[in-house]
């Protein structure tokens, strides 16, 4: 990077609560937000947003007539940027960009129309742009009223700290002077749950943290997935910074098959050093990881970060455990825990890892992600 860009807010909705105070106190406890659900014909564990929320995004839908047709995934996209957007104290009239992206987009609703066109052979009249992807950051800059470029995207579960490689590429290219990153999930549906029950890597043991993230030692895939929103605003503008990006990696590696990761973990070694860049390795004290409680997964991301720090490893961490998988809010969450503990001092550890240990200082924190195809991301943040 030619210089560090700041991170001037960030919120976000998601089992953890919504307000920073809520969300660093539920992550100073080894409580756990998953919980087993009927999903159709299935059970199945989940993480949740908690009842005051979901009354607070039926109210923002509820709130005006054009919010009514929206997926939750752009209503909680909605919620954290207006929360971000405040914090940060921009005005409107600013050249700001808006990069939020998802991994599965308007799943709800397409199921919903999808099902209605089956049923009865014909869909509503909003069917098409209602579940198209685009709309989560059209739809923010339509709320927040905002002029400048605005992106959507899928990276898969990378998508959150891809819309962070965007913003930090634009805002250095001086096309804009500020950028609004993140990602929204709303995937706790039937269907979805299917989905990942159908490739073998979802939690099926009911033990007392279902999702078994950072257990090197596990012999099952134990994988949940979780529905939240994360946003952040950043620019390279220090009032009211928070943290500052430091570095970027990104690495797409050859696959076996759709779904596979290198033993390896290749492309995490590539991003990581890339986002590390000429920092000394004992400089970096922390490694939020991606960690989905695979049993592959999570190896694979341990042998890159032992290929790429040897014996002496820095603090590993994951919230996985916690809110499960979010998909492509994942990367947004993982750097909102990374961030809280740089501003708090304090190093949260997965309380059941052997391999989870505190730092003995906390100054920079590589956060890692990785999706389907192979494309891995790290951010390195620090504090300021």
């Amino acid at each position: 990077m030619k210089n560090p860009v700041y991170i001037n807010s960030i919120a976000s909705i998601s089992p953890l609560g919504t307000t920073r105070e809520e969300i660093w106190n539920n992550y100073k406890t080894d409580k756990h937000f998953i919980k087993s659900q009927n999903f159709s014909s299935t059970d199945a564990f989940a993480a949740f947003l908690s009842s005051k929320q979901k009354v607070e995004v039926e109210n923002l839908r509820n709130s005006e007539s054009r919010f009514k047709a929206l997926d939750n995934s752009v209503l909680y996209a909605i919620v954290s940027a207006r929360a971000a957007f405040q914090e940060a104290k921009w005005k409107k009239e600013d050249t700001i960009g808006i990069n939020i992206g998802s991994s599965r987009g308007a799943t709800q609703l397409f199921e919903k129309h999808h099902k209605e066109f089956i049923e009865n052979g014909k869909v509503e009249v909003l069917a098409s742009p209602s579940t198209t992807l685009g709309n989560i950051s059209s739809w923010v800059a339509q709320d927040l009223r905002t002029s400048g470029p605005e992106i959507s995207h899928s990276v898969t579960c990378s998508t959150g700290l891809h819309a962070i490689l965007n913003g930090v590429v634009w805002l250095q290219s001086g096309f804009a002077d500020k950028f609004i990153v993140g990602g929204s999930e709303a995937a706790l549906t039937p269907f979805t749950i299917a989905q990942m029950k159908a490739m073998k890597i979802y939690a099926s043991q009911d033990l007392d943290f279902p999702c078994q993230a950072l257990n090197m030692d596990k012999k099952y895939n134990s994988m949940v997935l979780g529905e939240a929103a994360g946003v952040a605003c950043i620019s390279n503008n220090t009032e009211n910074s928070i943290a500052k990006i430091t570095g970027i990696g990104f690495a797409t590696e050859e696959l076996k098959h759709s779904v596979s990761i290198s033993a390896n973990g290749s492309c995490f070694q590539k991003s990581m050093k890339m986002a590390i860049g000429d920092k000394a390795l004992n400089d970096i004290d922390a490694v939020v990881m991606h960690a989905p409680g695979t049993v592959k997964g999570d190896e694979a991301e341990i042998n890159a970060i032992k290929a790429i720090f040897g014996a002496k490893l820095p603090a590993l961490t994951s919230n996985k455990w916690k809110i499960g998988h979010t998909f492509g809010a994942s990367g947004i969450l993982s750097m909102e825990l990374a961030i809280l503990m740089l501003q708090n001092d304090d190093f949260i550890p997965v309380p059941f890892s052997t391999i989870s240990k505190t730092p003995n200082k906390l100054e920079n924190i590589l956060i890692n992600a990785v999706g389907f195809g192979g494309n891995a991301v790290s951010i390195l943040i620090s504090k300021n």
